[in-house]
């Protein structure tokens, strides 16, 4: 056979082209080509060697792009980018203005849905069917690609119950491989196992919700996986395939530690060894901080519970898992649950820390506002990955929380400029005192202080600090993006000039040091990294317009658009809020 099939492929229609026996070898080349690209250019690895057969069978047998195939939150989509015309630029993905590590509607006809966060396929699959439906279209295919993890969320669940009565051409596959990010957990994980070994005695949960079930069946047996397929095209009605594989499929290392190489980084495409990490000490990664902070508080304070939505390695909740497992929760890609399930805990006198990515915690806005800040309850929430993301682009970046949760009453929020300050406020809110829940959001990435694990100290709630102290004009930054504002002040003639205050607090905010600045400053810039529309330089607006001051106020940070993928220090300098453009306009201000 050819070594060169993989490169004779731009399109589902030359997959359909070749002859059965040859797609083996097409599965060969394809796995090699994405693992020797993401060894050098990093993404998501273990997701898409695990669907490679799974992938070539879907466009081999369904007319694609026609018929509609959805991939559940996308990290397994890389060969079915590479096959539908997009291998030549493959080694953009997630690199600035390439492609996308997800699918993404305006990138290519065969991504029909843009997906990014999970759970979302079923809905979207049905929508598409219905639509076919009231066009007559009655042939057009419409295929969900969801994995277990996923299909234990509840949207999931909204979309399978809706899809149970009615009579539309839609295929749910269950890419069944026992993990997400971390290993996937809860009772429907368990069933599932059950009904792989055999042992499951009960009714079909799925043919309970009317779905034609097949399976299980193996997901990397091609001849197996296109009979069953095309079997499925002719017959009516919802129907549930389910496939069994193995995550990082074809090569070994990912196959044996699946969690590390979901998203490995640099490794050595011939060996699969991982690229050996810098000896020089770094600071820790705040996602670390906080998993080590709430465990050394957690052995002391007995009411301490941690609880994620699915992200134990991610959030670093594992530490604890690890230690104190009867008081440290993953509930799986359940946000809204996660949110609720804080609650609980907290009226019966608990103190629960809530982890969650700022960008999935949209997905729980009503759990926030109905079942946490109506009834006032202190539920801790701990805002991973807050601001710029990088590469996982627009549906993960998360930009959005100081606008979306600044509007709701009774609720506290606090960035911290750097781990000791995330630390302090962790300790702060278990000492029993905390009369409302409180965000604390930090970023993605590694801090800034070596000897971060410092004594603790309580933080006032409400306070702002003053970092530097000038007479000509006044920076008031939240969060870490102080850092690119002390070095913005640095690089001016006269830095000395230039006050600069840690406002720490977007709510409440510290009114007594914002009438001391107004009353000093004639112009006041505000550095977030968060959406300028209804953020932190908002409700400095919103203060100075309530008290009737005239002052000149500039508003810095992410503009009124979705930011795409790209090193953070890229996407930073194209939002100008890094610190050469920080240092343009306070220059200009000065002049």
């Amino acid at each position: 056979m050819s070594s060169d099939l993989l490169k004779t492929i731009n399109s589902s229609e030359e997959i359909r082209r070749l002859d059965s026996r040859q797609l083996p070898q097409l599965a060969k080349e394809l796995r090699e080509f994405i693992i020797k690209i993401v060894a050098t250019k990093e993404g998501h690895l273990g997701a898409s060697l695990g669907v490679i057969e799974l992938t070539i069978a879907i466009h081999y047998v369904f007319n694609t792009p026609e018929d509609l195939l959805i991939w559940d939150v996308g990290h397994q989509a890389y060969g079915h980018k590479i096959l539908t015309g997009r291998r030549e630029i493959f080694d953009t993905n997630r690199q600035l203005h390439g492609i996308s590590g997800f699918p993404k509607r305006e990138e290519s006809e065969y991504d029909v849905f843009g997906v990014g966060h999970s759970s979302t396929s079923i809905s979207a699959a049905l929508g598409m069917a219905i639509a076919s439906q009231l066009k007559g279209e009655y042939s057009k295919q419409h295929i969900a690609v969801i994995g277990d993890a996923s299909i234990a969320s509840g949207m999931a669940f909204e979309g399978l119950n809706h899809a149970g009565v009615t009579s539309t051409n839609l295929l749910v596959i269950l890419n069944d491989n026992a993990i997400g990010i971390d290993p996937s957990v809860g009772a429907l994980k368990q069933y599932l196992t059950n009904v792989k070994k055999g042992t499951q005695k009960q009714d079909n949960i799925f043919e309970a919700l009317n779905f034609d079930y097949s399976g299980p069946i193996d997901g990397h047996n091609l001849p197996q996986l296109i009979s069953e397929l095309e079997r499925l095209k002719t017959v009516k009605g919802p129907k549930f395939l389910h496939v069994i594989t193995k995550k990082g499929k074809g090569l070994k290392q990912a196959e044996d530690n699946q969690v590390t190489y979901h998203a490995p980084g640099k490794f050595d495409a011939e060996t699969g060894e991982l690229v050996s990490k810098s000896s020089v000490k770094q600071p820790p990664k705040y996602q670390d901080v906080f998993g080590l902070t709430i465990l050394e508080l957690a052995k002391k304070n007995k009411l301490i519970i941690g609880i994620t939505p699915a992200m134990p390695t991610g959030s670093s909740l594992k530490y604890m898992m690890e230690e104190i497992p009867d008081r440290a929760f993953d509930v799986g890609i359940a946000e809204q649950h996660a949110v609720t399930l804080a609650a609980g805990m907290v009226t019966q006198g608990y103190i629960p820390f809530c982890n969650i990515y700022s960008t999935f915690l949209q997905r729980a806005y009503d759990q926030v506002i109905h079942d946490v800040a109506l009834q006032n309850l202190p539920v801790i929430f701990c805002l991973d990955r807050a601001g710029i993301v990088g590469q996982d682009g627009a549906t993960h970046h998360g930009v959005f929380d100081l606008a979306y949760l600044r509007c709701i009453p009774n609720l506290i929020i606090f960035a911290p400029r750097n781990e000791v300050e995330l630390r302090n406020m962790m300790y702060t809110s278990q000492l029993g005192k905390l009369k409302h829940p409180i965000v604390i959001r930090y970023p993605r990435g590694r801090g800034v202080t070596l000897d971060w694990k410092q004594p603790f100290n309580e933080i006032k709630i409400g306070t702002g600090i003053q970092l530097q102290t000038g007479d000509k004009i006044a920076i008031l930054s939240i969060g870490t993006i102080s850092r690119n504002c002390t070095e913005a002040i640095k690089l001016l003639p006269e830095p000395q000039i230039v006050s600069h205050y840690d406002m720490r607090f977007v709510k409440p905010l510290d009114e007594t040091l914002l009438h001391t600045i107004f009353n000093s400053y004639e112009t006041i810039v505000t550095v977030e990294e968060g959406c300028i529309k209804g953020g932190f330089g908002s409700s400095i607006l919103e203060f100075a317009s309530q008290y009737n001051y005239k002052n000149t106020v500039k508003l810095i940070g992410i503009p009124d658009e979705f930011i795409e993928h790209g090193l953070v220090e890229e996407l930073q300098l194209d939002c100008q809020i890094d610190s050469q453009n920080i240092y343009k306009i306070i220059l200009n201000f000065l002049k």
